[in-house]
This record gives C-alpha cells, sequence and structure tokens, in this order.
C-alpha cells in the first residue's frame, strides 16, 4: 500500500502541494484512482482522486480508519553522532520500529553540537509511511543533557558503558510502560552525566557484553523494548 501524509488533512479536499507532486507527477495517478492518505494523528484516509492536479490534487474521502496509540510509548533521546548519516540511519530505522518521541542530546563528549530538526522530521516522515505507520512522533530541538534530565524523570533509562552498578534493560524495564531511553555520544556519557542521571532517577542500563556505537545502540534499545512488549 502506498502511504501519503499530510498532517492537515481531514478526510475531504486537497492534498498538499508536496504529496500532490508525488502522487502525480512521480506515481502517475489519476483521476478515479484511490489512495490512502494519514495524517499522523492516527487516521488513514482513502480517498478517490477527483482532480489529478500536480500541485493541490482534489481527494473525496471514501473512508476512514482509526487506529489506537500503542500501549506503550518510547522516548529516544540521543546524542548525534559526527558522521550526521549514521545518526539519521539510526532515526530511521528507530521511527520504523516505533517511537513516539526523539530527543537529540548535547553532551560534554558530544562531537556534534548542531542538528537541523527539519532533516530529521523529513527522514521520520519518510520511515512513517515506509513502514505504514499512522503517527508521527514528537521531534524536539538539540537539548542540553542536564536540562534534559532535569524535564524527563519518569521511566528513564541510561546506557551507558562504565563498568558501575547496572541493569541489563530487559531486566529493568516494566512491560506496557512508557519510557525514556538515553544514548550517549562516541566518546559515550561523562562519569558526571550518568551520576546526575541516577539521582534524577533514571535507572543505568546494560545492552549487552558488545561496546556498540551510539546508532546501534539506539537501535537494540528500541528494539529491545517492542520485543519484552510483543
Amino acid at each position: 500500500m502506498e502511504l501519503f501524509f499530510d498532517p492537515s488533512f481531514n478526510g475531504q479536499g486537497i492534498l498538499n502541494e508536496s504529496e500532490s507532486k508525488h502522487c502525480i507527477n512521480v506515481l502517475r495517478h489519476k483521476a478515479g484512482d484511490t489512495i490512502t492518505v494519514a495524517d499522523g494523528k492516527g487516521h488513514y484516509y482513502k480517498c478517490k482522486i477527483i482532480n489529478a492536479h500536480p500541485k493541490k490534487c482534489d481527494l473525496s474521502l471514501i473512508d476512514k480508519q482509526t487506529f489506537p496509540k500503542a500501549k506503550f510509548g518510547i522516548h529516544m533521546a540521543v546524542a548525534p553522532t559526527k558522521s550526521i548519516d549514521r545518526f539519521e540511519w539510526m532515526i530511521e530505522k528507530a521511527m520504523e520500529l516505533g517511537i513516539s518521541e526523539i530527543t537529540p542530546l548535547l553532551c560534554d563528549h558530544s562531537e556534534r553540537k548542531k542538528v537541523r530538526t527539519d532533516r530529521i522530521e523529513r527522514i521520520v516522515v519518510a520511515a512513517m509511511k515506509q513502514s505504514l505507520k499512522a503517527y508521527l512522533p514528537i521531534i524536539n530541538e538539540l537539548t542540553p543533557f542536564d536540562k534534559f534530565i532535569q524535564k524527563n524523570t519518569s521511566n528513564g533509562y541510561i546506557a551507558h558503558c562504565y563498568d558501575i552498578n547496572k541493569s541489563p534493560l530487559k531486566k529493568a524495564y516494566t512491560t506496557g510502560s512508557d519510557c525514556t531511553l538515553c544514548i550517549g555520544p562516541e566518546g559515550d556519557f561523562s562519569l558526571e552525566e550518568v551520576e546526575m542521571a541516577t539521582k534524577a532517577g533514571f535507572k543505568p542500563v546494560s545492552l549487552g557484553n558488545s561496546r556498540l556505537r551510539t546508532e546501534t545502540a539506539g537501535v537494540v534499545a528500541c528494539h529491545t523494548i517492542h520485543l519484552l512488549n510483543d
């Protein structure tokens, strides 16, 4: 199934310009064809093309489908990697698995200190359409680690490589609950950051015996939560 995305679409009327162009010029849809539009808020709209205009494709509603939210939510808080391609790959894969919120973190050992949230949003939208998700996650601006920790203390987990007390994520996580997963930069979180998070109520966790790259750790953590809830 092809899925188009328009956050302002409510089932009847004009598809936004970028999706109209993709629908008519790229995929060659014509008047009378049936397409499905997602609004990223849990709704699919099955529609018939009335006017196949490449800038303002006019649609008529056939059917509306509403999807319930998942019983658990994953907030991915990850320090962007020096190579932005690797960070974007991780965001894409996490989106395909299913996440509810994304926060890029600015940490003591961060090598990348700027992130374009508009690029992240484009990647997330493309992954949402490819994986046929009904919900678009919240995408936050790059946030300093200390400010993030102060605002996010409920069911938080911080994965790090230090040889101090920590539990496997699969044992620390409570099935069916929302969670916040903190993944550090290539140089790991600093010890001060780990202590700060622990004092704020975040649980130190391990993702296995191997030392993982940031983007691998993000995908592994997300997948672990999904497997535990399967």
